[in-house]
């Protein structure tokens, strides 16, 4: 911490080539800490899933350093083709989200537009020697040359990490699937796609529980853009819409949540309406806080952080990245407008967190009403280098150390970003790079 009580972040590490020749298929598409922060999952376009493990002596060596190592790598989806609908569907991973622990192994969910899987992750350094009907090296025995029975016996050998599909959850989403959560009782967890919410048992099928499709698709005014469980209230979920509205529904009330219990919504201010108003209100990211009180949302220009108690309008709104707003028919034009970034809560609830263009990343200390601007970059990729607040200056006048608007490059972009659940180590995907970084201690 800085005198101010401000949070000092300095580089911890960085995964993935920092050459500029980046391949498609490299590109992080999520980023998502396990419960405990002992392990980090990273997805890509590639259909890839890496797993990084916390190293045990970076929790004890002083200053504490928040090191991960590569635990285990396995191909989660690959590419489909739908012949009925004459459609490829890619292989790339849209969300991983990781069930708590019940025994040795650890198990997460991953999905693509069309396909969720439930993978097993465990550890063997034991292997069975010794059988009766076969050799050790796997061919089998002549039963007319076995005179003896021998007991099998478990002898020790080198740790190998293996992740198996246990269930595919497959054709149940007609649209692109956007979100999954899992829900607090450990045994159900929900998707959307952008019309329809399914509900299901991690042991059995599925149950379509909100859908919106109207009878006449000409009629359609809005799409599902994010799904989340409460994290503490099994009966509640909440889902955002491309029209800025948040609903909560309470499963206890029907089976089909068609009908909200509650609706967040911030009315608009008709001084300030155009053209864009309606593209950038739509939410790309609805998170509600570990604490089970709060709520936010991102949309293309600003974080809302909502009281679950007052429906009428957010807290706290907190602005991304104002100086874009005389950009965006430039950002329009180049369909940046449509960029969906993620967002995440701090352990403690007293941090936000957000990406940015130009490979900025944006926090947001909701105690003390701070903000800062930080940036993932090669220059910084230095054990313990602390990283400098930037700023975005607009028009002319650019003092030292500031960066003009003009010069912000919206191909580098940080649309996914996770806080570790009970420290100060934050993961930051930027292209084809995971960037950790921690608190300077």
């Amino acid at each position: 911490m800085a005198g101010n009580g401000e949070i000092q972040w300095c580089f911890s590490q960085v995964k993935g080539t920092l050459e500029d020749d980046v391949t498609e298929a490299d590109l992080i598409s999520c980023v998502e800490f396990n419960h405990d922060g002992e392990l980090l999952a990273t997805g890509d376009k590639g259909g890839r899933v890496v797993i990084f493990q916390r190293d045990p002596m970076s929790k004890t060596c002083i200053p504490r350093r928040g090191d991960y190592t590569v635990y285990s790598t396995f191909q989660s989806h690959e590419p489909e083709f739908d012949y009925l609908k004459s459609l490829e569907i890619e292989e790339k991973i849209n969300k991983i989200r990781w069930l708590r622990r019940k025994n040795q192994a650890h198990f997460l969910l991953s999905t693509n537009d069309k396909t969720i899987k439930l993978w097993k992750v465990s550890e063997k350094d034991k292997k069975i020697e010794g059988y009766n009907t076969k050799e050790d090296s796997g061919i089998m025995r002549d039963p007319m040359n076995i005179t003896s029975l021998r007991v099998p016996v478990l002898k020790s050998m080198e740790l190998m990490v293996e992740a198996s599909p246990r269930r595919v959850f497959a054709n149940a989403h007609t649209y692109h699937i956007n979100s999954i959560s899992v829900n607090s009782d450990q045994e159900t967890y929900l998707s959307a796609d952008d019309l329809r919410i399914n509900l299901w048992n991690l042991e059995i099928t599925d149950q379509n529980i909100v859908d919106i499709k109207p009878t006449n698709m000409e009629e359609l005014t809005e799409v599902i853009t994010a799904a989340e469980f409460h994290p503490l209230e099994c009966n509640l979920f909440v889902y955002s819409s491309s029209k800025g509205t948040i609903r909560l529904c309470d499963m206890r009330s029907s089976a089909l949540c068609d009908k909200h219990a509650k609706l967040f919504e911030e009315q608009d201010d008709p001084t300030t309406r155009s053209f864009f108003s309606e593209i950038i209100s739509s939410i790309s990211d609805v998170k509600i806080s570990n604490s089970g009180r709060y709520m936010m949302s991102r949309d293309y220009m600003t974080i809302k952080v909502w009281d679950l108690h007052m429906e009428t309008k957010p807290i706290e709104t907190y602005p991304v990245h104002e100086y874009l707003r005389p950009k965006l028919c430039s950002l329009y034009e180049n369909d940046c407008i449509f960029d969906k970034f993620e967002c995440c809560w701090s352990g403690t609830d007293q941090y936000i967190m957000t990406g940015a263009y130009n490979n900025f990343f944006r926090m947001f200390d909701r105690a003390a009403k701070r903000d800062v601007t930080l940036e993932a970059s090669k220059e910084i990729a230095k054990p313990k280098t602390v990283l400098k607040p930037r700023k975005v200056c607009i028009g002319n006048k650019r003092k030292k150390d500031e960066i003009s608007v003009d010069c912000l490059d919206f191909n580098k972009k940080i649309l996914h970003t996770a806080w570790h659940p009970n420290e100060n180590i934050v993961a930051v995907a930027a292209t084809n790079n995971l960037y950790l970084f921690q608190d300077k201690l």
